[in-house]
């Protein structure tokens, strides 16, 4: 089987460009954020404090995290509840940037996230694939973009559901979610040694996407 690993820090557009290119390749798309979000909507919904050690691991024995296909959608269950529309809020972003530092918390979902790859051709991304979860894929990818454009993004995001927003404070939410995941204990956030650096402020979707399947042209991993 073979893997596209792409990492990021939040609003870098990943979970966007890895759909592309795993329709491109015909790979099955694995958004590793959003099952860490799955876990921020159980620990939202139940009031549990991420902090708390005890209410962590007695959390994780309860959680099931399952991702299915339908109609080419991924969707996300949560012991047994679809919460694909839940999961885009930008409560549930800082709570699943709290609870993805916390080791029973990825314990929890490591394992299927690897035999997911070992299951299927995958394009995965999140914050640690390269580095971490699929250490040895075959091309890993570290997509960013400059804060104030990963900003700029997400306030058009929100503004074009309705949603009201503010553009200063979506930015300092973004400097505030990059320090936890770079600055974590476990597994944070870094550019892989052998990963391909891709900046993507100036760029569109197309030419990101383009550029990533150069890559795994170059390296011939999809015949």
């Amino acid at each position: 089987m073979a893997s596209v690993a792409i990492d990021g820090p939040a609003g870098a557009g990943k979970s966007t460009i890895a759909k592309l290119v795993a329709k491109e390749l015909n790979a099955v798309y694995v958004d590793t954020g959003a099952m860490y979000r799955a876990i921020a909507v159980y620990f939202i919904e139940n009031e549990l404090d991420p902090e708390d050690p005890e209410e962590v691991e007695r959390a994780c024995t309860k959680l099931r995290v399952r991702i299915t296909y339908e109609d080419q959608q991924q969707q996300i269950w949560l012991n047994g509840e679809n919460v694909t529309d839940r999961l885009r809020t930008e409560e549930v972003g800082k709570m699943a940037s709290c609870v993805s530092a916390k080791q029973p918390v990825r314990e929890k979902l490591l394992q299927l996230q690897r035999d997911m790859a070992k299951q299927d051709n995958v394009v995965m991304d999140g914050r640690d694939i390269g580095t971490h979860v699929l250490p040895d894929a075959d091309v890993k990818i570290y997509l960013t973009a400059s804060v104030e454009e990963r900003a700029r993004r997400r306030f058009e995001e929100l503004s074009l559901k309705g949603i009201p927003c503010d553009l200063n404070n979506i930015q300092q939410d973004i400097c505030m979610r990059d320090h936890q995941d770079m600055t974590r204990e476990l597994a944070p956030l870094r550019q892989a040694v052998d990963a391909y650096y891709l900046d993507s402020s100036n760029l569109t979707i197309p030419e990101v996407a383009a550029e990533i399947l150069k890559r795994c042209k170059e390296k011939n991993v999809w015949k």
